[in-house]
């Protein structure tokens, strides 16, 4: 996705532009995520989409071949907001001086903001990537990579510069730093809620320095 995504307080997966038919989707989009979290996609129907966005049933195929599309849609567009997340957290840092260490502990706290903010779209998309027989699957390997390759890229510049380790398996540790994000905060979000995002963000980051950059 662009960098010119957005979120807001409600917590809706949001970006800048495209007019009416973007302001559409993006009540769509609210709306499946909203009923398919709370009672799973195939009891989801489309009147019901319809019903909880405010449109008529017609405006949904208007905007999706069908309910597999617009769901195959939503992970796409969800997922492209946390890649644009990540990506702004690393040039951020970058054009703050920051050390490769640091930009992988600015994406750690933006994925953590992210899923803050879109907890029922990560649990979707976390239960979807272990599903292997639906029609989206590929789309979503695709859009995984592309968040994936984010962290891949700024481990590689570190190995590259002589920050990190070459020892260190690129893809397999960006993997792995995405996945502890993930796994960390849906852990926080249904467990312990009590805890704050600078605590868990806190967690993370001693993991990281203690093993990607070898510090104590």
């Amino acid at each position: 996705m662009e960098s010119s995504s957005r979120t807001t307080e409600s917590g809706k997966l949001t970006e800048r532009g495209g007019g009416r038919r973007q302001a559409t989707r993006q009540k769509l989009y609210e709306a499946a995520v909203t009923l398919i979290a709370e009672q799973g996609f195939s009891a989801t129907t489309v009147d019901e989409i319809a019903e909880r966005a405010g449109v008529a049933k017609g405006t949904v195929y208007y905007n999706f071949a069908s309910k597999s599309v617009l769901f195959e849609e939503l992970l796409r567009h969800g997922v492209g907001l946390l890649t644009a997340s990540l990506s702004e957290a690393a040039e951020r840092t970058a054009r703050e001086g920051g050390s490769k260490v640091d930009a992988l502990d600015a994406m750690i706290r933006a994925g953590l903001v992210f899923i803050d903010r879109y907890p029922a779209f990560t649990q979707l998309y976390v239960a979807e990537l272990w599903r292997t027989n639906r029609a989206w699957q590929s789309t979503l390997m695709v859009v995984r990579q592309e968040a994936v390759a984010v962290v891949e890229e700024v481990l590689r510049d570190g190995v590259g510069s002589g920050e990190l380790s070459d020892e260190i398996d690129v893809p397999l540790t960006a993997a792995a730093l995405v996945g502890m994000v993930l796994v960390a905060a849906l852990d926080w979000k249904s467990f312990q809620p009590e805890r704050s995002l600078d605590d868990v963000h806190a967690a993370l980051s001693r993991l990281l320095h203690g093993r990607v950059s070898g510090g104590r």
